[in-house]
């Protein structure tokens, strides 16, 4: 059996219920302790005592049960802090510049004539957050490794590219053109976080809420994969992801915390501002969410600090003996801590302490305005130093830091912490003079009431410059930066797809296991072999990916600490530390984030991977379609592989599995590049280009979606004059009508060209039509070639008028064309305008569901005889062939009968 590390063990805390009690004696003398410390200094003494104990229990590895949430207080005692080792003034001068440079950007930006909007509030809640993060931790990229990984909270980009400007890094002209990305290039800023639009600064897209959490659990996890296997050095790197409170509530942020505990990465650290308001109120009005998120986290596994109040509070904390504070923070809502952030300090001593003498006496040498003054722990830059420490210096586990902020903070009464806060974008005369009095900021009233705002800079050479350039140089270079330092890959030679181009003799196989034949040669190459991470969401074993377990082993950081089931067997189950395969469990949603961050790692860590994610195609777009999106909008590249795709094609499994629309929702992503596979010989030319076009000299950012099938056929070998450019753009010829008189064309993609060319058989036989047959490996890439041609047609009169690909191929081809496709019409109908005449698509449009493959083809009329009665039509149509001998057709195939259909293969699960 393998051993492995002690960190995570199999039971992690609980009472000893069924543990029989050897001492009696002895455990009686620790209740009668208890029992005094209760009756002679009280209970809350005895639940500081026992809290202490649990506390000592955990510093000595004593299993004791989690609690699932402490008291609304900072986890870090006063006592704890470390020593802060910045210049707090400096600092705080620096951020207020920050501060009033995001807010006067996206106050530009609504000008008359632009009108752009913007989100100012967000960053004025965690702009203290993130001072300190790039103040003392984020590291840069400038030592050759990746630095760490930051994920910023969308809606916090204005603050971002205000600090940048401090630093030189983006100009006034680039703060101006804010959200003006086309008609202000090249100096247009993004609205949000996104590296397709300014590859050179954003790394990570996260304004899809919910995404940025997902990704950070996973690119965390790529790391400790990538140092595993020996591809990069990792050990420096540290995962920050900062997130709203309102975006924990979206599944994806909170629904892969378990496998972060699990592989224990403390190299991770969640920042959750809590500014208690979503979008457009409060997120638990009668609640306390950060209570809600420590017991989530906390059941997790993860390390939770709570960042709740700033150093003011401190000495009312410190003579709370009775507990009646920590009570009242315990028992108000945040809705009503929402209201408190808008009311003045005479109303917060009126209803917070006015309850009960005892804190009407805490306060009572306080002024109202001292009151008012006393803040939230997330605009206190040594609190939050030391919660950062804390986070990055804790091993075993991720960690969450809860900050308690408030929302629009430092902007005004018209913002803070108002329900509308999240809209406002403009702030009047009047908001700015009182923003720049409490930011102490030299600007004059002349220069606020003249025009538009205008920005701060203290100066190149000014003490806060200075300071922010050394503070960037100690810790690596500036962040936020992309950096793409990969070297192009050595790819395999033709020799390497040699197998799969032969075809599959006798044998009939899956396009899936045609796929997977290639990949086994593609991981054998000593050049890029270790560089294909292979993922699948539980279904290695439906789709024949099983003999890789042996040899590339399953990715576990602990090992395989069991003796396998099957471990006698030739494919038995394999777990290693070094494994190749990641193993996500039953998470599509998972699986999708470990191949963004694999296939990003060329530009996060400057070592390309190659991820192929196989799964059910029915659970790919549709259910994961936004982290496509992000996957594209990262820029990451590598093969998606939609497996048992069709809506025809997986018997038996019913509507839920039956995918007839993938392909289309493919076709809405710029980034993919989708093909849909008839023959092995096509997958070999596909993956060859793909690897070159992500991984060659003159890589581009896409990624390739490829269809495969589970329904065995057989594979002819390569023809010696095989069309490769045809295949790469999206149709070819595969067979000539070689019989009959009268000219036809069948367009067939994936699974369907079995049919089409049964078609042109019974097409010839009994009809007397010729009918050539295409393979169309593309429509989405033929609809995309031809709409550019539209494009630069329209845009350039006086040129030459340039032809669509697929216009000009089937230039030659003779008769109405039909297309058939186990997808809905829609996508083969994505290529009817631009084929040269009469068209006609069949397609599985409706609903899957349960039944032979047969019978299904006959009830969506894309089988053979469905195929052959709209050629005939179509002729029909043209005045080709006699009318009569649609109804002739119609009833000798038995159209209207799905029973009379022949039920076709069964099985072929792979």
């Amino acid at each position: 059996m393998a051993s492995g590390s002690d960190r995570n063990p199999i039971i992690i805390g609980g009472l000893p219920s069924q543990v029989p009690d050897f001492d009696p004696e002895e455990t009686k003398e620790w209740l009668d302790s208890l029992d005094a410390a209760i009756d002679e200094r009280g209970r809350e003494r005895a639940r500081y005592l026992m809290l202490r104990l649990i506390e000592r229990a955990r510093e000595k590895r004593v299993a004791v049960p989690e609690m699932r949430s402490s008291d609304y207080v900072n986890t870090i005692p006063t006592r704890a802090e470390p020593f802060f080792p910045g210049n707090e003034e400096i600092e705080r001068r620096i951020l207020n510049a920050t501060r009033w440079n995001a807010a006067v950007m996206v106050s530009r930006a609504q000008r008359p004539g632009i009108g752009v909007g913007g989100h100012i509030a967000t960053f004025a809640s965690s702009a203290s957050l993130y001072d300190v993060g790039f103040n003392h931790f984020f590291r840069g990229k400038d030592e050759g490794d990746g630095g760490d990984q930051v994920f910023f909270q969308g809606h916090a980009s204005p603050g971002i590219y205000a600090r940048a400007y401090l630093l030189d890094r983006l100009s006034e002209r680039n703060l101006d053109a804010f959200r003006q990305e086309k008609s202000r290039a090249p100096y247009g800023l993004s609205s949000y976080p996104h590296p397709r639009l300014m590859p050179g600064f954003w790394e990570f897209p996260t304004v899809s809420m919910g995404l940025g959490p997902i990704g950070a659990i996973f690119q965390a996890r790529m790391n400790r994969y990538m140092h595993a296997r020996g591809i990069a050095d990792t050990s420096r790197s540290h995962v920050w992801a900062f997130l709203g409170d309102g975006e924990m509530d979206e599944p994806e942020s909170l629904g892969q915390l378990t496998i972060a505990a699990r592989e224990g990465l403390d190299n991770l650290t969640f920042v959750v501002n809590c500014n208690l308001q979503r979008l457009d109120g409060p997120v638990r009005g009668n609640g306390k969410v950060i209570q809600e998120l420590e017991s989530v986290f906390r059941g997790a596994g993860w390390n939770v600090i709570k960042l709740i109040w700033d150093r003011t509070w401190d000495p009312l904390l410190a003579q709370d003996r009775d507990g009646i504070l920590v009570n009242k923070m315990n028992t108000t809502p945040d809705g009503q801590f929402q209201t408190y952030a808008t009311e003045s300090g005479g109303y917060i001593r009126n209803h917070f302490f006015g309850d009960d003498q005892r804190l009407r006496a805490m306060v009572e040498h306080m002024t109202d305005d001292q009151i008012l003054h006393l803040g939230r722990g997330g605009h206190d830059h040594r609190k939050i130093y030391a919660a950062f420490k804390a986070a990055v210096e804790h091993r075993d586990q991720p960690t969450v830091i809860l900050a308690k902020t408030v929302k629009g903070w430092t902007l005004g009464p018209n913002f803070e912490g108002r329900n509308a806060t999240h809209q406002m974008k403009k702030l009047t005369v009047a908001d700015l003079k009182g923003f720049r009095d409490r930011l102490h900021l030299p600007i004059s009233d002349q220069e606020l009431e003249s025009g538009l705002p205008p920005y701060y800079h203290p100066g190149r050479d000014s003490e806060e410059i200075q300071y922010m350039h050394d503070r960037r140089r100690g810790l690596g270079g500036y962040v936020p930066t992309r950096v793409v330092r990969a070297r192009p890959l050595a790819l395999p030679d033709d020799k390497t797809y040699a197998t799969v181009k032969k075809g599959s003799g006798q044998q009939s196989i899956a396009t899936t296991m045609a796929f997977v034949r290639l990949l086994k040669d593609l991981m054998r190459d000593k050049e890029i072999g270790k560089r294909f991470v292979l993922i699948a969401p539980d279904e290695y074993r439906t789709f024949g990916m099983d003999s890789f377990f042996p040899s590339a082993k399953i990715y576990n950081p602990l090992g395989q600490q069991y003796e396998s089931v099957d471990r006698d067997l030739l494919l038995a189950y394999k777990e290693s530390p070094t494994g190749q395969m990641l193993h996500d469990g039953i998470s599509e949603a998972g699986c999708t984030a470990s191949l963004i961050a694999a296939g990003s790692a060329y530009a996060t860590h400057g070592e390309p991977l190659i991820p192929v994610y196989v799964f059910y195609s029915m659970f790919g777009f549709q259910r994961t379609g936004d982290q496509f999106w992000q996957m594209a909008d990262q820029l990451a590249r590598g093969f998606v592989l939609g497996a048992t795709a069709g809506r025809t094609t997986l018997t038996g499994e019913g509507l839920q599995h039956a995918d007839g629309h993938s392909q289309l929702l493919a076709s809405t992503n710029p980034g993919c590049v989708a093909y849909d596979p008839a023959y092995g010989y096509e997958i070999a030319h596909i993956v060859q280009d793909g690897l070159r076009r992500m991984y060659g000299p003159d890589s581009e950012d896409v990624f390739y979606y490829l269809t495969v099938y589970n329904e065995p056929i057989q594979h002819p070998a390569e023809p010696a004059d095989v069309d490769v450019d045809g295949i790469l753009k999206g149709i070819h010829r595969i067979a000539s009508g070689s019989a009959g008189t009268v000219p036809a064309q069948i367009i067939a993609s994936g699974v369907a060209v079995p049919w089409a060319l049964e078609a042109q058989r019974m097409l010839a036989e009994e009809w007397n039509v010729r009918a050539d047959v295409w393979s169309a490996t593309s429509f989405n890439e033929l609809r995309r070639e031809a709409v550019e041609v539209e494009r630069h047609n329209l845009l350039h009169p006086e040129e030459e008028q340039r032809v669509p690909y697929v216009t000009r191929k089937l230039s030659t081809a003779e008769g109405p064309f039909v297309a058939v496709s186990d997808w809905m019409r829609s996508v083969p109908d994505q290529i009817s305008r631009w084929v040269p005449g009469t068209y006609q698509s069949l397609g599985a449009d409706g609903f899957g569901f349960a039944d032979t493959r047969g019978a299904a083809r006959r009830f969506f009329h894309i089988d053979a005889p469905s195929i052959v009665v709209a050629v005939l039509t179509e002729l029909a149509r043209e005045g080709r062939v006699d009318r009569s001998v649609l109804k002739q057709a119609v009833d000798r195939y038995q159209l209207l009968d799905v029973a009379a259909a022949d039920p076709g293969t069964a099985g072929g699960d792979a």
